[in-house]
């Protein structure tokens, strides 16, 4: 039996994404300020990083149900 490197995807580095009504322009990833200010932007390179898709779906669940934001992994 081969043993297969894998990563359990609850530990993969995340962002905190959400599909705007607007759509067209892709996906806009949250950026937390230190002062805890919120702001969405269009490039992952710019957004905040969490630790694991874990602390990223917990933060977006946290988040007001009308902005349908959720974890997504860093492609990096």
């Amino acid at each position: 039996m081969f043993a297969t490197a894998t990563r359990d995807v609850t530990t993969l580095p995340a962002f905190v994404a959400r599909i705007a009504d607007y759509a067209a322009d892709g996906p806009a990833y949250l950026r937390l300020a230190a002062d805890g200010a919120m702001e969405w932007v269009a490039a992952q390179c710019d957004a905040t990083p969490f630790i694991s898709m874990r602390e990223a779906t917990r933060h977006a669940t946290r988040l007001p149900a009308r902005l349908r934001a959720f974890g997504v992994p860093r492609r990096d």
